[in-house]
This record gives structure tokens, sequence and C-alpha cells, in this order.
């Protein structure tokens, strides 16, 4: 997913940016007032970007100038919500841009709004729609596997406007299909994977008492 330095036009690293960076700085408000409410969320938040940090870390080839992996970002969307998961994600891809050379500086801005705003909205939309009829682990496999995808349909839809096939409009929903259809490849099965993880790691955490159950994807 991670759209790699210097691969966007610049007129689109600084669209994506300005886009995103709204929802990074209620994010971060609402990740200190979370904190501040109760000192041991402190400790789940570092658990939970820890788990984005690594799962969105496994780069495997996908499209030029992009990469294929999981996010990581479906679990902390169940437990925080799409706000707190901003926060992390713009945290997390900063560490990994610099560290790692994995993503971009320049490409922040995208990053964050596929993989931190959009697709962890969408996939907190779908948990809350299955919660009520889903025990708390399929609904966090739902929210996962939905957060992941989605998060590669907005990637491709990023590339599309950067690259579209032809002059004419059509030419950008042309070249969203053509990377959707070679990030679907891959991740496809990655997504239900991150959904497994996800899962487990939310009924772990539960049989550890260190969530209620019932609080647990209540937040916004």
């Amino acid at each position: 997913m991670h759209i790699m330095e210097g691969f966007l036009p610049p007129v689109w690293a600084v669209v994506w940016t300005v886009l995103a960076l709204p929802f990074v700085v209620y994010g971060a408000r609402r990740t200190l007032s979370a904190v501040r409410t109760d000192p041991r969320t402190k400790a789940l938040v570092a658990v939970c970007a820890a788990f984005v940090f690594v799962l969105s870390a496994l780069k495997l080839p996908s499209v030029a100038g992009s990469s294929s992996h999981p996010t990581g970002t479906g679990l902390i969307v169940v437990l925080f919500g799409p706000a707190v998961t901003a926060f992390v994600s713009v945290v997390v891809l900063l560490y990994q841009a610099l560290l790692l050379a994995h993503g971009g500086v320049t490409t922040l801005g995208a990053n964050v709004l596929s993989m931190g705003v959009v697709g962890p909205f969408v996939g907190w939309t779908a948990y809350r729609l299955v919660r009520p009829r889903l025990s708390l682990e399929r609904s966090t496999f739902v929210a996962a596997a939905v957060t992941d995808w989605t998060t590669y349909l907005v990637t491709s839809f990023q590339l599309g406007l950067a690259f579209p096939a032809g002059a004419d409009p059509g030419g950008v929903l042309a070249s969203a299909l053509d990377f959707a259809a070679v990030f679907t490849v891959t991740q496809l099965p990655i997504g239900v994977l991150e959904g497994l993880l996800a899962a487990a790691m939310v009924g772990y955490l539960c049989r550890l008492d260190t969530l209620d159950g019932s609080r647990v994807g209540v937040a916004s």
C-alpha cells in the first residue's frame, strides 16, 4: 500500500497531505484525551502501534512504485475508533519512512489518508454494522479485512489520479481499475489473514481482562 518516496507528482503529494491533516490533528487530540482519562490506555495504544508497525512493514512486491502488505489498522480502529487510528498511523508511517525507507515523507499524506483515514473509517463502520449480530472476534475479523481492502482501493484511486490512462476523465478510472486489479492478487488473501490476526489479538486481550468487550468499538 505504501506509495514510495518521489513517486507522486508534487501537486498530488500536497493535496493528500492537506486532506489528511485535519484528521490527524483531531486524532491527536482524541488520543491525548483518552490517555489522560485512563493512563492504562497509553500501554494499549503502544501495543496497537507496534502491531500496525510490524504488519505494515511486511513489504511484498506489487505495482511499480508501491508495495503490498497488511495494514494492521483494523485492530486499533476496533479498539479506539478511526480518530485515534489516524494519529497512530501518521506516527507509524513517519517512523517507517525515516528508519526503513518504507513509504516516504513526500507521500506521507497520501499513505495516511488511505491507511489511516478512509480505510479505518470504512472498517469501523462495517464493525458497527455487524457487531449486533456477530461475536467480538468475528466482528473484528470483518473490520480488519474491510479496512485492509478499502485502503488498497483508495490507494488505487490515488495512483489513478496521479497517472491516468489518457487525457480524458475516463482515464483516471481505467488506471485506478488497473492498479486495483494488480493489488487484488495479493491483497484479498492478505486481508483475510489480517482479519484472523486482529480477531485473535482482540480475543487474547479480552481473556487477559485488558479489554472490556462490551466497550470495544464504541469510540469514534
